[in-house]
């Protein structure tokens, strides 16, 4: 262990973003220097393989429990400096996810060692559409009432304070690769084909590792960041550009077809689409289904419902990522497999049906 190193509890520690968070928190700075930072994980099964990684890359401790189990969160929390607080609806739900968001919270201002607590965030988009049912997207929204909700607690930036602050983030870049944006079909003449209901939407895109940047950067700038929501992303994307940025990168030829939500769906398995978006509901207990709320996201896509300032994240951030550079550092070829934890642990919330796709 480095002297003189602060503690960061990572929530969420073992899904995609905590992993970038956790490589960005132990990263060298630019000069070479050590981190300033050592990490503790919480997470429901500390024996699993995804946990077991934490260990190699350099994590110190993980702590057995739920986010939603208060004392599961404050024994977790005890002795730490920060904490970075990524909560999961898509296993929970919309409402114990609001709840969580709020205890953990509490529980940071009841721990004498914390001085800086940081949400991740996503945009409240149900609000922004002028509180529309058809941009109601469970997975944003839950979050984003808990950071309206932050807004409104004390944030002390002194010695013996607890600051709060927000980085409200957006859809992964990353899931071009075996996620929702990446390719339904490759044709007979090798034609790659993106074929999406988003229409002419700019889509804020974030790399992993901009997001992992954002975290450090918030960490490493606690009063600066006190009480603020940084709204950041990696490039707004639409799909035109991104077919032609991955016909540039691969050489390959690729075509965007646009497709209207029924015409997508008809792609997936039209039976476990109707399941609830939440792991931990049931069919049949009035959840929202996955096919609901993903259709809720796309339209908030689709609308560009979603703001983002890319002049003030590049000003920032200046080395922020774009998506050509994504493409190359990653040898995207439009194939890969899921960074999605859910879907790394079999549960998907979608099932392809690659005869149906074969006709796009």
């Amino acid at each position: 262990m480095a002297p003189n190193t602060k503690l960061i509890l990572v929530i969420g520690a073992t899904g995609a973003q905590g992993q970038a968070v956790i490589d960005a928190l132990l990263s060298p700075n630019k000069s070479g220097q050590a981190s300033p930072w050592r990490v503790r994980a919480l997470t429901r099964d500390p024996t699993s393989s995804h946990a077991q990684a934490l260990a190699a890359r350099g994590v110190e401790s993980v702590r057995a429990g739920s986010f939603s189990d208060a004392v599961a969160v404050a024994t977790a929390l005890d002795g730490a400096y920060g904490a970075w607080v990524n909560t999961d609806g898509f296993t929970v739900g919309e409402a114990e996810e609001i709840y969580a968001g709020m205890r953990i919270f509490e529980i940071a201002k009841q721990t004498a060692s914390m001085r800086h607590y940081v949400w991740s965030n996503l945009r409240y988009v149900f609000k922004k559409a002028g509180y529309n049912t058809e941009y109601k997207a469970e997975h944003m929204d839950a979050k984003g009432r808990v950071g309206e909700w932050l807004n409104a607690q004390p944030s002390d930036v002194g010695p013996d304070g607890l600051a709060w602050s927000q980085v409200t983030t957006g859809p992964y870049m990353d899931t071009l690769q075996g996620g929702i944006f990446s390719p339904l079909n490759v044709r007979a003449d090798g034609t790659v084909v993106f074929a999406a209901p988003v229409e002419g939407g700019r889509v804020p895109l974030i790399a992993l590792k901009d997001l992992g940047w954002w975290a450090r950067w918030t960490f490493d700038h606690r009063e600066e960041t006190s009480a603020r929501e940084l709204n950041v992303t990696t490039e707004r994307v639409d799909w035109e550009y991104l077919v032609a940025t991955f016909t540039k990168v691969t050489g390959k030829r690729a075509v965007f077809k646009r497709l209207t939500l029924d015409e997508w769906w008809a792609n997936f398995d039209q039976e476990k689409i109707q399941n609830p978006i939440a792991n931990a509901k049931q069919r049949g207990d009035g959840s929202t289904t996955i096919r609901e709320n993903i259709s809720r996201f796309w339209r908030v896509l689709r609308d560009d419902v979603i703001d983002k300032d890319m002049e003030w994240i590049r000003s920032v951030h200046p080395d922020t990522y774009t998506l050509e550079r994504w493409m190359r550092e990653n040898e995207y070829d439009g194939q890969g497999t899921s960074i999605l934890k859910n879907t790394q642990d079999g549960k998907n919330l979608f099932w392809f049906n690659p005869e149906v796709a074969a006709s796009l």
